[in-house]
């Protein structure tokens, strides 16, 4: 499948078979976050493996009662160490390369399951605290997104799209 193929297929799954996901395919989810671009060459992602369904019931708890998380059989926690990415770049690096880098890497993995034959979605909808609680993350590691992973049980069609033009500006920003 060429990439913008990859792309325009990948859809947000919240309904997962109970299928296990062998260790060589999370290796290989963990691999593409490993190669995400990231400013300075900084790498200040740090992804943490969520199994265990008593782990993954607290993270349900945490992400405003989103059950499908527990359905998943691998949840990956994708943070940011924003003193990782600080030391070079200082309040910038901590408030928005550090982000990025982690958003890059959230790309990446959804991207590689979806090549790889798995649904996965992208969940932003929690409550910080609750979740660097859970985790016990240390006080510079950021929690940004929860990825849910597994085979899909249900493939929703595809979203509606704004046209290019609508957004897409010649070298100034114009309102449509």
């Amino acid at each position: 499948m060429d990439i913008l193929a990859l792309i325009k297929n990948r859809r947000s799954i919240r309904h997962f078979k109970n299928d296990e996901i062998p260790k060589e395919d999370v290796e290989k989810l963990l691999e593409a976050a490993q190669w995400a671009p990231s400013a300075g060459n900084r790498q200040p992602v740090e992804i943490i493996i969520v199994q265990s369904q008593k782990q993954k019931e607290k993270l349900v708890a945490n992400a405003l009662d989103q059950k499908f998380i527990q359905e998943a059989p691998l949840v990956l926690i994708i943070c940011a160490d924003l003193k990782r990415s600080s030391v070079r770049y200082g309040e910038r690096g901590s408030t928005l390369y550090a982000i990025q880098d982690a958003a890059a890497a959230t790309q990446n993995i959804l991207l590689t399951a979806t090549a790889m034959g798995y649904g996965s979605v992208w969940v932003g909808a929690f409550r910080e605290s609750d979740v660097i609680e859970t985790l016990e993350l240390p006080s510079n590691v950021r929690p940004l997104a929860i990825i849910p992973i597994g085979k899909s049980d249900k493939t929703p069609s595809g979203p509606g799209r704004r046209p290019i033009e609508e957004f897409v500006h010649q070298e100034k920003y114009h309102r449509n």
